[in-house]
């Protein structure tokens, strides 16, 4: 996996490329964990590179979303292709976490 990190005004993008599973997760917590510890408060995961996403990457995405949230902040997940969307659907990750279909929509709500 590999993670690109861009910055947009005050929203933080992390672009996951690749599989995020049990052996990519740590890497991807890594990255939130560091933006969380600048003070980030606005965070999209840009999924539209991001082939799969397992039990260990929606773990990524829950602790993200309840640290960010407890300090008042927001995380959306954009772009996901039809698989890992089909995942966030049965997992029920779309009641928990705004799930927006691109990453312009994601910026624009965020803004």
């Amino acid at each position: 996996m590999e993670i690109q990190k861009k910055e947009e005004g005050d929203i933080t993008l992390l672009e996951l490329i690749g599989n995020l599973d049990t052996n990519t997760a740590p890497v991807a917590e890594k990255a939130v964990n560091e933006a969380i510890d600048l003070g980030v408060m606005k965070l999209l995961f840009d999924l539209s590179k991001t082939g799969f996403v397992s039990s260990a990457g929606l773990r990524v995405f829950l602790v993200a979303t309840k640290k960010i949230s407890a300090k008042g902040g927001a995380v959306k997940l954009c772009a996901p292709n039809e698989v890992v969307k089909e995942i966030l659907e049965i997992s029920g990750f779309t009641t928990i976490i705004d799930v927006r279909s691109s990453v312009e929509q994601g910026i624009d709500e965020l803004k």
